[in-house]
């Protein structure tokens, strides 16, 4: 029989082999010059792959608990891969946040970038950029030809974005630049390659151009108006990303049940900024007062950077156990045209590259820091960047499969959001300010949940809201809430909805996740357990799991 951690490894490389694109993305050397191909072809030897590679592991042996995981978590990821291709996800897959209209541009920020063989590796993508846009459409018109297109609203986030890449003002790929020019300056090696590379971005901004252009003309005059999914599409889209089945009614009912609680603390907390304005007007201050912001990009960026680097500081060895491979953290600018959120980017396999926290700018000059700080901990640490950065870092304990490639946002988003919650426990949200920004933080996380199944199963809202009673969700409705009740500006009120609509269930996993979190560790408590040390270490030692097989392996003794 084969070793399930043998086989896991061979899996690993020729899954890489197969998806170059994923292998940057993950720090894995020696693929940083080649593209996956997103053709209908390429995507039926990735299925074909998975279908191998779950026979492989069903024939294993699991003679111990650690090989058992190895094996479930394969075994997962298969039947994962499988179910996505046989959805035929592939050929409507368009959004305006994580489709491969986006992966193919914000794969260069990523991307080994210390060497003139790094940089060729770029330029030599850039220059054959429009292999990987050939095979993405390709896969979009075997869609459109079975009569499967993405929503309008999802074919006008991505023409919207590629004339952006395509532009000359602002356009990611002229970041590459910035990028270049910086390092060239102490590298004569790298400055040789300065004219390539401009031809490169040239021919990289025509690319897209063109398949914009295609957008336009083809995709958009067919793509239907309708957001939604319904009910049976949207649970099974659900199951992918929290590794468990839903209940979707029973989650929008507390979903409203949650709304409701937060709106009465966030009253609080206000109140205690400034007992004489209303909440609206207390959020208004905190958004506009200029005492409470960062006055630039750069000092904003020193602040967050200051945040990561304190928490790190303090909390390793009293909270958790950090190992010393990923106690560097970076605060970069996110590249432009993409979503307007903040995210997380992993270290690579080697931690050659360190984890990073990337925030979009977006032509804002200055940075509100109300809610910024419990994002800080959110994105970095102790979130995305302890739960990422200890499975990389797990070494033999975890299959290197398993700490490469499998990530759910059920258990991954649920850490980060409970990391927020705890590190409020802890005092580091020291100003009310910082508080209401963990319970709008909370909220927002919330409103998701009754706005995504709202939306995609056409429900009503419940007469005894204080939002619209008794009226049929729609994209209106959705962009008002997330203004009026989870207090975000508008250009992201807009953008967060279209992101509902184009990735049904995924913004659920968020308080989902943290909820099963949350009711694990109300386990330990009652079972005796007082070191929340150990919880959290048990909790990050079998890596990022589907919610069902989480709580199996997270049991208090």
């Amino acid at each position: 029989m084969p070793d399930i951690f043998e086989l896991s490894d061979q899996l690993l490389d020729d899954f890489m082999q197969l998806n170059p694109v994923a292998a940057t993305y993950f720090g894995v050397a020696g693929h940083d010059d080649l593209w996956t191909d997103l053709s209908p072809a390429g995507h039926d030897a990735m299925r074909q792959f998975w279908v191998n590679a779950l026979a492989a592991a069903e024939a294993c042996e699991a003679p111990d608990r650690r090989s058992e995981v190895a094996k479930r978590v394969l075994i997962d990821e298969c039947q994962l891969g499988i179910s996505e291709f046989e959805s035929g996800i592939y050929k409507r897959d368009v959004n305006n946040i994580v489709s491969p209209w986006q992966n193919i541009r914000t794969v260069f920020s990523g991307a080994p970038a210390d060497t003139a063989e790094a940089w060729v590796n770029i330029i030599v993508r850039l220059e054959t950029i429009d292999q990987a846009l050939a095979g993405y459409q390709a896969s979009l018109e075997a869609g459109q030809a079975e009569g499967v297109v993405a929503a309008r609203r999802q074919i006008e986030a991505a023409i919207e974005q590629g004339h952006q890449a395509a532009g000359n003002d602002d356009s990611s790929f002229d970041g590459i630049r910035d990028q270049f020019t910086e390092l060239a300056s102490d590298n004569a090696d790298i400055a040789a390659l300065g004219d390539r590379l401009d031809a490169a971005i040239a021919h990289a901004k025509s690319a897209y151009g063109a398949m914009t252009g295609w957008f336009e003309a083809t995709q958009l005059p067919a793509a239907p108006a309708a957001d939604g999914v319904g009910e049976e599409q949207y649970v099974a889209s659900a199951q992918r990303f929290l590794g468990e089945r839903i209940d979707p009614h029973q989650l929008y009912a507390w979903g409203w049940s949650e709304v409701a609680r937060l709106s009465s603390e966030v009253a609080a907390v206000c109140a205690r900024i400034d007992d004489t304005k209303s909440v609206d007007e207390v959020m208004e201050l905190l958004v506009t007062d200029p005492d409470r912001s960062a006055p630039s990009v750069e000092s904003f960026i020193e602040i967050m950077q200051a945040r990561q680097e304190q928490a790190l500081e303090q909390l390793d060895g009293e909270h958790f156990e950090v190992d010393d491979r990923i106690k560097t953290i970076e605060v970069k600018t996110a590249p432009a045209g993409g979503s307007t959120a903040p995210y997380y980017t992993g270290p690579s396999e080697d931690f050659s590259r360190p984890g990073r926290v990337w925030y979009p700018v977006d032509g804002r000059t200055t940075f509100p820091l109300w809610e910024e700080v419990t994002t800080a901990y959110h994105e970095g640490f102790p979130g995305h960047h302890l739960q990422v950065g200890w499975q990389t870092a797990m070494g033999d304990e975890l299959s290197r499969l398993h700490r490469t490639l499998v990530w759910y946002p059920g258990s991954g988003e649920g850490w980060a959001l409970y990391a927020e919650r705890f590190m409020g426990e802890l005092g580091y949200l020291e100003e009310p300010d910082y508080e209401v920004g963990l319970l709008m933080s909370q909220m927002f996380r919330s409103c998701r949940i009754v706005i995504d199944i709202g939306c995609h199963l056409g429900l009503t809202i419940p007469d005894d809201a204080d939002f619209h009673p008794g009226e049929v969700w729609n994209f209106d409705l959705a962009v008002e809430m997330l203004q009026t009740v989870a207090h975000r500006p508008e250009p992201e009120a807009i953008s967060e909805a279209i992101r509902y609509l184009g990735w049904p269930g995924q913004a659920i996993s968020y308080k989902v996740g943290e909820q099963a979190i949350i009711d694990l560790r109300d386990e330990w408590v009652a079972a005796g357990h007082t070191d929340l040390k150990q919880f959290h270490a048990e909790l990050l030692s079998v890596g990022s799991l589907g919610l069902d097989l989480m709580r199996e392996l997270v049991q208090p003794a």
